[in-house]
């Protein structure tokens, strides 16, 4: 048994929402205990007063580091999770936009090489799919060719080879079959987000009431608010039991769209996720995502010349900070948007909490008032870059 216990530091409690005083005891990657005890034998890590916070949590991300888990190679999926892990984020959805359902088929299956790994480099929790069941009038960045109506024989041959749960669809519940296919969904224990839709206020409700559970990033590429239409992001932001995506970058959402979900959602039912492509931490440049060509320019992903957003090159800490700027909260406040939620979105277990059982997975700030990442660690073992 390999113990390691970190000391003398502050843990943030997620059901308290304020850090603490204590020890935390990991052996073997996972969290034995919280408290005052430290085993006799064990490797220690004096925080010297610093912050310990629940590893980041990303249920919506194309990619990272020059790569898109759309085509990545297991060698490549590798390569972006140390990436994640190193910006901070320690367990993610692997998201695979619009593609052929035999690439879907082949890449996934290059993916799961690299799930629940406790090898120092972020965990892959599980696969979702936001593409090809997605409205064409509301496509974004998908490329319009690879769009298709959602089919119980195309889910089956997706979901084979994404189990176990957690596993996770974004789609557009106005399309022929969509029913069908949710309720199909749910009973095999995935989880359903409302996209890329022209779904009216009733229409979306229905998908909640098929079983989907939440809103994918809310107010792009979903109906507008109109005061005698309300549509799908109404519903998103005034449904008590659905979570709402947020892309927290400044862009894709107004600071102020920000604190109106914020204000709006129930503090549990908000997630911010990043929704990040191949350019995250790279350079400027043409990349690709969905089928489609982007340019990146000062960090902006465009689809040219029509200017459309595509995905963004955002971090989960980057988004954690923006929160707490847009909306004005400590970041106690703003920890539970970027670990806990996102986790209990997906039905995801044993991540986005500083507790027994959970896996050892933890970001180290120095400073909680102005928030830099300074160490990751996951399994309880430093991530060395």
């Amino acid at each position: 048994m390999a113990f390691v216990t970190f000391t003398n530091g502050y843990i943030f409690n997620s059901d308290k929402e304020c850090f603490e005083k204590a020890n935390v005891v990991c052996k073997d990657g996972y969290i034995e205990s919280i408290g005052d005890d430290v085993p006799s034998r064990c490797d220690v890590v004096d925080l010297n007063g610093k912050y310990l916070i629940p590893g980041l949590v990303d249920v919506h991300t194309h990619g990272i580091g020059g790569y898109d888990f759309n085509d990545a190679t297991k060698e490549q999926v590798e390569k972006m999770r140390m990436c994640y892990a190193k910006a901070g984020t320690t367990s993610v959805m692997a998201t695979f936009a619009s593609q052929t359902p035999e690439n879907l088929v082949k890449y996934i299956c290059e993916t799961n090489e690299n799930r629940n790994k406790n090898d120092g480099y972020a965990n892959v929790l599980g696969i979702h799919i936001e593409g090809r069941y997605l409205n064409p009038v509301k496509k974004g960045a998908h490329s319009e060719k690879l769009l298709a109506k959602p089919t119980l024989d195309e889910l089956d041959s997706l979901t084979k080879v994404m189990a176990p749960a957690p596993m996770h669809f974004s789609l557009a519940p106005e399309l022929e079959g969509a029913e069908a296919f949710i309720k199909q969904i749910k009973k095999l224990g995935g989880t359903v987000g409302v996209a890329h839709t022209n779904a009216t206020y009733e229409e979306s409700m229905k998908a909640i009431s098929w079983g989907a559970t939440s809103f994918t990033h809310t107010f792009n590429a979903m109906t507008s608010v109109h005061h005698r239409m309300p549509g799908a992001t109404v519903c998103a932001m005034t449904n008590d039991n659905a979570y709402a995506e947020v892309i927290c970058d400044g862009e894709h959402l107004h600071p102020a769209i920000v604190n109106l979900i914020y204000k709006s959602k129930p503090s549990d039912k908000m997630v911010l996720i990043t929704d990040s492509m191949a350019a995250t931490g790279e350079p400027d440049g043409e990349y690709s995502i969905a089928g489609s060509p982007v340019t990146v320019v000062n960090g902006r992903a465009i689809i040219l010349p029509s200017g459309t957003i595509a995905g963004s090159t955002l971090t989960m800490f980057k988004a954690v900070t923006n929160l707490m700027k847009f909306v004005g909260i400590p970041l106690e406040k703003a920890i539970k948007y970027a670990t806990i939620n996102p986790a209990k979105m997906v039905n995801a277990s044993l991540v986005g909490k500083i507790e027994n059982g959970y896996r050892a997975d933890f970001i180290v700030i120095n400073d909680k008032n102005a928030p830099e990442l300074e160490n990751v660690y996951i399994g309880a073992k430093k991530l060395e870059v």
